[in-house]
Formats: C-alpha cells, structure tokens, sequence
C-alpha cells in the first residue's frame, strides 16, 4: 500500500510539476505574440504620425515657396521706366516685398525640415523593424522552449493527458527570403 501511495505521490507530483511547466511556458509563448503585436501596432502608431507631420512640413514648405515665387514674379513682371518716379517706387515696393517675403522665412525658418523629417522617418522605420525583428526572435525562442517540454519525455505524456499541443513558430511570408529590390527602373 505504501509502494502504491508512493508512485501516486509521485506521479501526482510529476504531473502537478509538468502541467505548471506547460502553463507557465504557454503564457510565456502568449505574452511574447503579444509582445510582436504591440511592435505591429507601434509600427502603424508612428508611421501614421511621421507621415502626417512630414505632410503638414511639406505642406507648409510648398506655400512658403509660392508665396517667395509669386512675390519674385510679381517684381520681375513690373516694367522700371527710369524717367517715371511712380514706376522707380513700383520696383522698390515689388523688390522690398520680395526681401521681406526672404526674411519672414528665413528668421522664422531657419532650415526647411521636409528633407529632414524623411532622413527622420527612414530612422524610425529602420527602429521600428529592428524592434520587431527582436519580437519575433523572442517569440520563436519561447516557442522552442514550450515545444521542448511537450515534445519531450516525460512532458509529452502530460501534454498530451492535460490538452497541451506544439506551437507554432513565426513564419515569413512567402517569397520573404528574397530581397527587395529596391531599385526597380
């Protein structure tokens, strides 16, 4: 009786022992999906803001350069009659109006930031790949750490008794191992 108490305790044991294992190694596997989930959504979060404000910057930039062009049209349009005062004022005016149009510009906006907040943007794409990337490997990692205890003696026997199954890895879509290129003419 004492033998059998015995392999019952001890089989009772091994099973309480595997079936935490196997739970705790399952929420490792979910919490890291989760984990490259967020990255995707991180991706989306920034590059729907970096686009707006790259928009937003190059919006901007291009009103600056209509109004500098139009103010530099405007003066080059203006027919200068030396021997006419009103047309020497007319100059004046059209060439000052240009010069202000320079300095609001330039004193407000020292650098145009469009091409900058496209370098920007590369990095951040660049950030946020990486970070995914890292998320994945991760991922895989715990799911080889979970498929190990269900694949392997004596876990498989209460993996299978207690429902568990082998997990997925990440997988690459299609046609991933190819490298883009980039540029295409």
């Amino acid at each position: 009786m004492i033998i059998i108490l015995a392999v019952i305790l001890v089989f009772g044991g091994c099973a309480c022992s595997s079936y935490n294992g196997l739970v705790t190694t399952d929420q490792k596997v979910q919490n890291s999906w989760s984990a490259v989930e967020t990255q995707y959504q991180r991706r989306l979060d920034v590059f729907k803001n970096i686009e707006n404000t790259i928009r937003a910057s190059a919006k901007f930039e291009d009103t600056v350069l209509t109004k500098v062009t139009r103010a530099r049209y405007e003066a080059e349009q203006i027919k200068l009659d030396p021997n006419n005062p009103a047309s020497i004022q007319q100059m004046q005016r059209a060439q000052q109006n240009v010069a202000n149009q320079f300095r609001v510009i330039f004193e407000n906006y020292p650098t145009l930031q469009t091409t900058q907040a496209f370098r920007d943007f590369q990095t951040q794409i660049e950030g946020t790949e990486n970070r995914i990337a890292v998320a994945r490997r991760d991922y895989s990692n715990v799911v080889n750490e979970f498929n190990t205890k269900v694949l392997t003696f004596p876990g498989n026997i209460f993996a299978k008794l207690f429902g568990f199954k082998e997990k997925p890895y990440y997988k690459a879509d299609e046609g991933a191992e190819k490298a883009p290129d980039v540029f295409k003419p």
